[in-house]
């Protein structure tokens, strides 16, 4: 499986995991939920994928800045940086991190683990 095939069927995972969580409901959720995006390339060089996970969101009824947020980081291909963008996800609480890049799938077992409130 390609790297590209790779990210696009992360994407489509978390895109079930939203569909989901809004049929369990039976309705378009109250609140707005909020999507960690991690990175390891740059912004400007995942553009087209982003886009890309934007617009299968919302065909499923997910709208950026209506119904849900996605905070975005990068780590502009410093691999040592990610551990810190993965630590502020985690303080954002966000709902869901959607990693994208071969080297960020590698180091998610290092996760921090979230500190008490």
């Amino acid at each position: 499986m390609s790297t590209r095939q790779k990210r696009i069927t992360l994407w489509l995972l978390a895109t079930l995991f939203l569909a989901n969580v809004s049929l369990a409901d039976g309705q378009q959720p109250t609140k707005v939920s909020r999507i960690g995006y991690l990175e390891n390339s740059t912004a400007s060089g995942s553009a087209v994928l982003v886009e890309a996970f934007r617009q299968e969101l919302s065909k499923l009824g997910w709208i950026e800045g209506k119904n849900i947020t996605i905070e975005y980081r990068f780590a502009e291909q410093k691999l040592e940086r990610l551990p810190e963008l993965a630590a502020d996800l985690v303080r954002l609480k966000v709902d869901l991190i959607v990693v994208s890049g071969e080297r960020c799938r590698y180091r998610r077992r290092e996760r921090p683990t979230p500190s008490p409130s």
